[in-house]
Formats: C-alpha cells, sequence, structure tokens
C-alpha cells in the first residue's frame, strides 16, 4: 500500500495515428499536451479537470486517465488507499488526435512517479506502450505517445492476449506538420464500423507499398510524400461520416501538399517541406470551420516524482 502524501505528474503528447496508409501501424506524436498530477490520500477519489472536456467528462473511477491509473498500480503490484488525480487538458476529444491514447498513457506514466519514490522500479518504455496499448486495441497512438517523433508499431499474438511493440523513427528535419482541426467531433469506435471486414488483393497490395514507401518519405525522402500518403483502406470509406474534413483533405492534396485523415478524423494533418501551407488551402480551411495550427513532432511521455514536468 502506498502512503498518503506522495504526488507525481507527467505530460503527455496528442498523436496522429495511420498518416494515409499505415492504418493502425504508423503514429506521429504532436506538440499538444496533456498534464496531469497525481497525489495519494488516505481515502476516496477527486478527479479536477481543466480545458479540454471539463464538464463533459465523468469526475469518478470511470474517468479513462483513473482506470489507466488503477491498471498501472496493478501492474506495478502496489494500491493507494485514495486519490486526487488533476488533469490540464489541451489535445482536442474525439477529433482524431489521440486524446485517449494521452489520458491512458498519462495516467500509466504518472504511475511511475509513484513507484519511483518507493522501492518498486519504474515501468519500460515497452511496457508502457504494452500497459496503454491494452486499453486501444492497437499500438499507433499509444506508441507515438509513449516514445514521441514517428513510429512503426505492430502486434504479435501472446499467451495472454496481444503484444504490442513500436519502434520509433527519425522524421527528416524538413518535415513541416500543419494541422487542422474542425469543431466537428467523431468517434473511432462510429467510423471503424465504416470499415470493410474483407479488402482485395489489389487494394491491400496499394496500401502495403504505400506504407513501406511512408517510411522512406518520412525519414529520408520528404519529396515522396505525396505518393507515401496514398490510401484505399480506411479514408474513403470514413469520407460519408466527415464531409467536411474529406473535401478539405482533397483540396490540400489538389493543391499538391501531402495530406491525410488524423486517426479516424476529423482532423486532418499535413506534411509538408513548405513553411506554411497555400493561402487558399489557409483560407477555405478558416472559412469552413478549421482551426488550422503549425505543430512540431511532439516528445515522449514525461514522468517526474512531484510536480509538473511540463516546459
Amino acid at each position: 500500500m502506498l502512503p498518503a502524501g506522495l504526488v507525481a505528474s507527467a505530460v503527455v503528447s496528442a498523436s496522429s495515428a495511420n498518416l494515409g496508409p499505415g492504418f493502425d501501424s504508423i503514429g506521429l506524436a504532436l506538440s499538444l499536451y496533456d498534464e496531469i498530477v497525481l497525489e495519494t490520500t488516505d481515502s476516496g477519489l477527486v478527479v479536477q479537470v481543466e480545458g479540454e472536456g471539463a464538464g463533459q467528462v465523468p469526475l469518478g473511477p470511470e474517468h479513462l486517465v483513473v482506470r489507466a491509473i488503477e491498471r498501472g498500480l496493478q501492474a506495478a503490484g502496489v494500491s493507494a488507499p485514495g486519490m486526487v488525480v488533476r488533469c490540464r487538458n489541451a489535445i482536442p476529444h474525439s477529433r482524431g488526435l489521440g486524446s485517449s491514447a494521452a489520458a491512458v498513457v498519462s495516467g500509466l506514466a504518472a504511475v511511475n512517479g509513484l513507484v519511483a519514490q518507493t522501492d518498486s522500479g519504474p515501468f519500460s518504455e515497452a511496457q508502457l506502450i504494452q500497459l496503454a496499448s491494452e486499453f486501444e486495441g492497437h499500438p499507433d497512438n499509444a506508441a507515438a505517445a509513449v516514445l514521441g517523433g514517428a513510429v512503426v508499431s505492430w502486434t504479435e499474438p501472446g499467451g495472454d492476449g496481444p503484444a504490442y511493440s513500436a519502434v520509433p523513427l527519425t522524421l527528416h528535419p524538413d518535415i513541416r506538420l500543419f494541422c487542422a482541426i474542425p469543431e466537428e467531433r467523431s468517434s473511432t469506435a462510429e467510423t471503424r464500423v465504416l470499415l470493410p471486414a474483407q479488402v482485395s488483393h489489389e487494394d491491400a497490395r496499394f496500401n502495403v507499398s504505400r506504407a513501406a514507401l511512408l517510411v522512406v518519405a518520412l525519414t529520408e525522402r520528404p519529396d515522396l510524400l505525396m505518393a507515401a500518403t496514398e490510401d484505399v483502406l480506411h479514408q474513403p470509406q470514413r469520407a460519408p461520416a466527415m464531409p467536411a474534413s474529406a473535401e478539405y483533405l482533397r483540396l490540400l492534396r489538389r493543391l499538391n501538399v501531402s495530406a491525410t485523415l488524423s486517426g479516424a478524423g476529423p482532423s486532418v494533418i499535413a506534411l509538408t517541406t513548405e513553411p506554411e501551407l497555400p493561402s487558399e488551402a489557409l483560407d477555405c480551411g478558416v472559412a469552413n470551420g478549421f482551426t488550422i495550427t503549425e505543430m512540431t513532432a511532439g516528445e515522449g511521455a514525461r514522468w517526474s516524482p512531484g510536480l509538473t514536468v511540463a516546459g
């Protein structure tokens, strides 16, 4: 049992998954961060939320950060008699920017900050990816949130369930990231049901080639990003559920900007070597309710025994 009065904090980035053809396998951390502070108490549970999700998310044991903390404590072999969980959220919810993965990773990372003050050792990055991906069911967002930067992740069968792994990629320094975030929301679960249970060999072959090319484009040849971000397995199928995002994506690509849905959408992410987006793209995005922000690749999960590790 952990004593009351321990404090730990964590900072975890947003992420964009798929990046076109890399369905459930390629992810990219973004420079937008959620922060949590976790304190052990003698009893009870208090959850406080500022920023994104305030007044909307549950403030009890069903809160995703709390569920992740409980899972982390269980995996570490410890428990807490009570907790205060303070969340300061900057990652928009239900926009395809990995908010759920960030919530899970932040809870697990905060547990690292607690157990670092005991005789128990903290989770490794590989353990964090495994535990977080168990919540998600696939490792792309979780791995990006843990490792930072760009990642390739994969799943293997295991005796106790799927085994999730990931390796980092070194993102080419010339690549600039622009994220277009709409007001509308979408649910990954709702858009995933739009995907067919089977695909043709032709479509599978197309996406395999583009996913392989995407690794090359992200690391060595950003001039190949237009071809490397083509996809036929999930973006066309999801388009009817988010017509504004689908149309904006088509516009960007017509303007020779390599862009994809961010995760399951409805946010759109552009990867380019140009210093800014074309004026037509900016004007159209604003006119259709998108907030367009330049970002950089996000840092990996940070945790600390004590107060904030932000900055």
